[in-house]
């Protein structure tokens, strides 16, 4: 039986652009909010209205945090998944403050970039390491026989 889960789900934009950091272990990470907004319908008088939450989010991991850095800018919209935390600070005047984050880190969280300049940025950078892949894989399958049975072999489902 499971304990507990901790587990956060978003869909939104970004509001200001990352912010960047490197602690003092050398590894980086990066913060910036999200906007999720809710839309419905005022029963009585029929007017649209709206309401926007804003979400702290932050990445730890070199790799993802580069992500970040490189494709993640004000505007874009993206898809996080991670675990809801709770920190204790203190501010200027030594007063205890809370600050809940969403925070990304290690194996079970996720982050997806779902605007299309995003993506074909991706494909830019992926497209360059895979250029000589695919043409390598177009010559080997030139060389081969086209029985049917070959080109059922190379369908990876």
């Amino acid at each position: 039986m499971v304990g507990s889960v901790n587990k956060v789900i978003l869909l939104g934009n970004l509001g200001r652009d990352p912010d960047i950091r490197s602690m003092q272990s050398g590894s980086k990470m990066a913060s910036f909010s999200i906007a999720t907004s809710k839309r419905w319908k005022d029963k009585n008088t029929q007017e649209q209205k709206e309401k926007t939450s804003w979400h702290n989010i932050v990445v730890f991991g070199d790799g993802l945090v580069d992500i970040v850095e490189k494709y993640v800018k004000k505007g874009s919209k993206i898809y996080v998944e991670g675990e809801l935390q709770t920190r204790k600070w203190q501010d200027q005047e030594g007063k205890d403050r809370y600050t809940t984050e969403v925070v990304l880190q290690g194996y079970n969280c996720n982050l997806t970039l779902l605007d299309s300049r995003n993506q074909s940025n991706t494909n830019i950078e992926n497209q360059s390491d895979n250029t000589q892949d695919s043409s390598i894989s177009d010559n080997n399958f030139d060389s081969n026989s086209n029985d049917s049975s070959d080109l059922d072999e190379d369908i990876p489902f």
